[in-house]
């Protein structure tokens, strides 16, 4: 489906709980959040309505986020109702790691085609200081676990904050050259916690120095349907990539929306418009009406966001909108 500015839409993000086993530092503030009421939170039959839906206005790719996603209890068996749907070209999912290795083999039965893992650095006393208190050795059983389930590719998201992980970007293209893992470098965006946290900003062209990857030539192979540019290296069994969302945005390009754990559309991540889909969905609004709004969500994508010039704050965090 097209959006006013004539960009093809036929990504979408869902949220299915704003729940977490971990506490991030750039996510959310150290007193935490207040979690949604559980009636709130839209249920696995309400979403695949939705996602069934979708695939008529052209949504053909889908990515589960959280939160943690697999922190929600019934997962594998929605995935494998998700994975059904017809039109639906690529299921996907994002997490922190941490029950990864435990759901692998689920997941892939289930027919999630790949995962994304967030993983800033695989120190033991540096994961466990970023996440208060998490252990890396479970996020990187999962990335291990995944790969021979076969989830392919594989992806490890880096958030590069600075004077926190940036020595140790050598050490993740180490990961890239020894197994067939693709490692995304991925600007920090002023949301949440993170949007107090400007002088840790690293850009794109940055990293790129400090890896020593100016010299080299991006790739040509689309690997999804996101905004990363990647860069194939001489006998590395995976790819490296990087996502600038603020240094070199890629909103002219974008195609996703999201819909959050509460049922509203957001059609940017930077901007606070939200389109309630909850209320039509529980008061026996027609297919038709929902779709009417799905258009709705679409056509009021705006051209792009203003994270350069200010952070999204005393709204909902990351958790909250959904990764």
């Amino acid at each position: 489906m097209l959006d006013q500015f004539q960009r093809q839409i036929d990504y979408l993000r869902i949220s299915i709980t704003d729940r977490c086993n971990l506490r991030c530092k750039y996510c959310m503030p150290s007193q935490g959040v207040p979690w949604m009421p559980h009636e709130d939170i839209l249920s696995f039959e309400e979403i695949l309505r939705l996602m069934r839906l979708s695939t008529q206005l052209g949504f053909h790719r889908f990515r589960i986020t959280g939160g943690e996603p697999l922190v929600r209890r019934g997962i594998i068996d929605f995935l494998r109702k998700a994975a059904q749907i017809p039109g639906i070209d690529d299921l996907m999912l994002t997490t922190n790691g941490i029950l990864l290795s435990e759901a692998a083999f689920d997941l892939k039965a289930a027919g999630v085609r790949r995962v994304n893992i967030s993983l800033d650095t695989m120190n033991p006393e540096r994961f466990a200081e970023i996440t208060r208190g998490g252990d890396v050795s479970k996020v990187i059983q999962g990335i291990f676990r995944s790969l021979e389930a076969g989830l392919k590719p594989v992806k490890v998201n880096v958030v590069v904050v600075r004077d926190f992980n940036t020595q140790e970007l050598p050490t993740f293209l180490t990961l890239a050259k020894q197994y067939p893992i693709h490692i995304r470098f991925i600007e920090l965006m002023p949301i949440g916690s993170s949007s107090e946290r400007r002088s840790d900003f690293v850009p794109i062209q940055e990293m790129k120095e400090l890896l020593g990857l100016k010299q080299y030539v991006p790739s040509k192979e689309i690997l999804g349907g996101g905004p990363a540019e990647y860069f194939q290296l001489r006998d590395y069994k995976g790819n490296v990539g990087f996502i600038s969302a603020l240094s070199r945005h890629f909103c002219s390009t974008c195609n996703r929306i999201r819909l959050t754990p509460d049922g509203k559309l957001r059609p940017c991540l930077h901007n606070k418009l939200e389109i309630d889909l909850r209320e039509a969905l529980r008061n026996g609004s027609t297919d038709q009406k929902l779709l009417d709004i799905f258009a709705q969500a679409v056509w009021c994508k705006p051209a792009e966001h203003h994270m350069n010039e200010e952070a999204l704050q005393g709204q909902r965090i990351m958790s909250q909108i959904g990764g």
